[in-house]
């Protein structure tokens, strides 16, 4: 049914992609904020313990390097806003299979879903872009 259908199609692969994107960026979120935290309590341990002064700044330096790449990749955001716009194409797929919400009488169903679809993808798309217009990638001269 949904190969035979490019709408359906479409908000398949549209689940997919922003479910795998959401499961990445969490699992690389949760990585990083693991190892800071790691790395700030050896920091509070080795600096109690007055080893070697090398250790303690080589982990200083890592927490912020890890704090860094956090900010530019912006994990979290991008988990939540990804999981967030997956769960609403889901939505609308069990809405439109179940004609149920703003399907249950509406006349071309069908044009109606792919219109929310895209609304969805192109709301998360806009705001992904205001996001980011304004964080050049390199300094400016």
């Amino acid at each position: 049914m949904i190969a035979d259908d490019p709408t359906l199609s479409r908000l398949q692969n549209q689940i997919d992609w922003y479910d795998k994107k959401s499961q990445h960026n969490q699992r690389w979120y949760k990585r990083v904020k693991v190892t800071e935290i790691v790395a700030a309590a050896l920091i509070a341990g080795t600096a109690g313990l007055g080893t070697a002064r090398f250790v303690t700044v080589g982990l200083a330096v890592l927490l912020l390097v890890l704090e860094g790449l956090q900010q530019l990749n912006q994990y979290h955001a991008n988990w939540i806003s990804y999981r967030s716009t997956c769960e609403a194409l889901k939505h609308e797929k069990f809405l439109y299979l179940g004609e149920a919400g703003p399907y249950t009488e509406a006349q071309g169903r069908h044009a109606l879903l792919a219109e929310r679809i895209e609304s969805l993808v192109s709301q998360e798309h806009a705001k992904w872009v205001s996001d980011h217009k304004d964080k050049p990638l390199a300094p400016k001269n």
